[in-house]
């Protein structure tokens, strides 16, 4: 890996900017306390453009932040208010998902003739993400809320779809950032 630079830097705390405001959008969905947001999505898309190292570290620096008290969760809560509820494995799984993500992504091709595969590339990425987010936050609906896989697992359902729609427009929104700053998302 190349050694970071104040625009890496930049980078970082812009997006982990991004995942927060993202923060404003928060849905109430069922009786877990987990909220329909866009936080998910602006991780995932910091992960796209910005790699395996730097997806990951913006994810830490956006969780960070909250540990000392910034409200920087969905409806404005601070990360630390979050770890003892129902939504702590989620935000596990937003970590691991942005350097898996991120990785996925740096292998996506370069050449402007094969945007479709890019565009592939990115969608199974960011399905994988949610993937790893759903199974994290699946194990700390199990191990805060007593409940047993399968009824945990099960919350994740409703959230399916828009998740998806979320996965295909940041993997189309890296796809056109990507084309306009082909440096950005480097090896």
């Amino acid at each position: 890996m190349t050694s970071f630079k104040t625009v890496d830097i930049a980078y970082i705390a812009t997006f982990a900017a991004l995942i927060i405001v993202l923060g404003a959008v928060a849905v109430p969905i069922g009786s877990t306390g987990v909220p329909i947001v866009l936080q998910n999505m602006g991780i995932l898309l910091a992960a796209m453009l910005l790699g395996c190292v730097r997806g990951g570290l913006t994810t830490a620096l956006f969780l960070a932040v909250g540990l000392v008290g910034v409200p920087n969760l969905a409806g404005w809560h601070p990360t630390i208010s979050a770890l003892a509820g129902p939504t702590v494995g989620y935000l596990a799984g937003y970590l691991i998902s942005a350097f898996v993500v991120g990785a996925i992504a740096e292998r996506a091709p370069r050449d402007a003739t094969k945007t479709g595969y890019r565009l592939a590339t990115f969608v199974i990425a960011g399905i994988i993400g949610v993937i790893i987010q759903y199974a994290c936050g699946t194990i700390g609906l199990m191990a805060r809320l007593g409940l047993d896989f399968p009824a945990a697992a099960g919350t994740n359902l409703p959230f399916i779809p828009g998740d998806l729609l979320k996965v295909v427009l940041a993997a189309s929104i890296a796809v056109a950032v990507t084309k306009a700053v082909p440096d950005l998302l480097r090896r």
